[in-house]
């Protein structure tokens, strides 16, 4: 099939300047881009007038460990389809998901690709390790509304090499720690240092669930990849610690929004406090130059990403820093053929000609179409017209389908 983008504004890459034109599709790769392209006349056009387009988004942090999530084998296709669009509809192409019952969110994975279902790439790390005793309660995953999932409590090093084994033969993208459990301490540094060589040696990365700053240090310390969230309870982070989380390569998630969230039934004051601490952190990793990826830790908050953009704005993020951290950053770090290539533990990746989130031809045609421009606002980015994946459109604003605009 050949598709058609025509009349908006096109952001090729974050630090591209924007171009007025058309985006030709064919086959589910991007075949041209250009204010004059000749358009075949069995195209089938999507008007973008008004609007903005960019590569498909990633949010590098969400759960599907909802209980709306639980025995996908047996879930409608339809409904699977409708509540995927609870995430599509924001422009999300991608998601790692970090920590759930692994062989549920296979399967919804697998339901996806056979085409069945509509829906994002899922890139997933299975459940995660933690401290023993480390688990939740039963009556916690009750009233958080999750589902009871039995995570792998490692108490040794054997025992962390023997779950990340068996995580990344089943065919995970990736391990997740949970640093430490407000019950049960901090896991040792040589379980971290066993599972991060586990996962670097399948070619996988590491993340890392802290609650302190002493917990980033641990995981820097071990060797771990990426930082899944601020840790305001800690403070400011100091020089010491931003240095060294830019010396070993890693990157953040912010996930600012989860502290709203966490925070809502306490006082204004008291959660304000919090999220001004996050953003502050972020503001000083952004002024050392660190690398961030955009996650919202969906699953534990709203799926509507406005707030983290709002957020990373006030911490001092230019839309091509925030547009950088949904589309480039992760496709280099993540996207295809990641599996077929060493994980740098130690150096940023170069930019690869085949790792997507940019617009360019023969890029596969992972795309978003925003109402209005994200360069004026960059709350727009949360306003989606149309989301593309490989060409197809896996979500359209409910106005543009009562105006009977024909995909």
């Amino acid at each position: 099939m050949t598709r058609a983008l025509v009349g908006g504004t096109v952001y090729t890459a974050p630090a591209a300047e924007p171009l007025d034109g058309a985006v030709l599709i064919r086959r589910g790769e991007i075949a041209a881009i250009g204010a004059h392209l000749d358009i075949p006349n069995d195209a089938r056009i999507v008007d973008c007038r008004g609007c903005a387009i960019t590569a498909g988004f990633w949010n590098s942090h969400v759960h599907f460990h909802e209980r709306k999530w639980a025995d996908v084998a047996t879930t409608s296709a339809s409904e699977l389809e409708a509540q995927l669009q609870e995430i599509t509809r924001y422009g999300f192409t991608s998601v790692f998901d970090l920590s759930s019952q692994w062989e549920n969110t296979r399967r919804l994975r697998d339901r996806i690709e056979s085409g069945e279902v509509r829906g994002p790439r899922i890139y997933s790390t299975g459940e995660g390790l933690l401290p023993l005793r480390g688990t939740p309660s039963a009556e916690v995953f009750r009233v958080l509304g999750l589902m009871q999932t039995k995570l792998f409590e490692v108490g040794t090093s054997l025992e962390a090499r023997s779950a990340a084994k068996r995580l990344l033969e089943q065919g995970a993208d990736g391990v997740k720690l949970f640093i430490s459990s407000p019950s049960a301490g901090q896991l040792a540094p040589e379980i971290i240092a066993a599972a991060v060589e586990e996962a670097h040696a399948a070619g996988k990365p590491v993340f890392a669930h802290p609650n302190t700053a002493t917990d980033i240090h641990a995981a820097l310390e071990g060797g771990v990849d990426i930082i899944a969230h601020t840790t305001p309870r800690s403070g400011a982070w100091d020089e010491e610690l931003l240095n060294r989380m830019k010396a070993c390569s890693a990157a953040l998630i912010p996930t600012l929004m989860v502290w709203q969230s966490m925070m809502r039934h306490d006082r204004i004051s008291t959660r304000e406090q919090l999220v001004e601490t996050a953003v502050a952190q972020l503001r000083a990793w952004l002024e050392v130059g660190g690398t961030v990826l955009f996650g919202t830790d969906l699953g534990a908050v709203e799926y509507d990403p406005s707030d983290e953009y709002a957020l990373m704005a006030r911490a001092g993020a230019t839309f091509d820093q925030v547009l950088a951290s949904l589309t480039t950053t992760p496709a280099r770090r993540f996207g295809a053929p990641f599996e077929t290539r060493p994980f740098e533990t130690r150096a940023a990746r170069a930019p690869q000609g085949d790792t997507g989130g940019e617009i360019a031809v023969g890029m596969p045609a992972d795309l978003v179409v925003l109402e209005g421009d994200p360069l004026q606002d960059v709350e727009t980015l949360a306003s989606v017209r149309y989301t593309l994946r490989a060409g197809e459109i896996i979500y359209a604003s409910k106005e543009r389908l009562r105006a009977k605009v024909k995909p």
